[in-house]
């Protein structure tokens, strides 16, 4: 995963974990969500899942519950950092809409 503490674009998939973790979920949960969010565009995997669940959790982006550590199925949250990632990618994204219906909206 490409992403790190810059300020740099969110993959789809990682932008829809977090979203995801608003809610503390367990990693089956966070799969159906991102599937529900997108529309069943974008279905993850079990190896991509947590893989990315690892990185986030080394970023500090999201954390394990307290109270489920010793639990097989382990709930995760965001944190205020990766609270903070997903609102600076809604305004990069928000930017881009902006830029693209200034140039490409004209066209309609």
């Amino acid at each position: 995963m490409p992403e790190s503490t810059e300020r740099g674009a969110l993959t789809e998939a990682v932008f829809y974990i977090l979203l995801s973790l608003f809610t503390p979920m367990h990693g089956y949960g966070i799969m159906q969500n991102v599937k529900d969010l997108s529309h069943a565009r974008v279905n993850l995997g079990a190896g991509t899942l947590y893989g990315a669940i690892n990185t986030l959790s080394e970023k500090k982006w999201i954390t394990l519950l307290d109270n489920e550590k010793d639990s097989r199925k382990k709930q995760y949250v965001i944190t205020d950092l990766g609270k903070l990632m997903v609102r600076d990618e809604i305004a990069r994204l928000r930017e881009l809409l902006m830029n693209g219906e200034q140039i490409a909206g004209e066209e309609q």
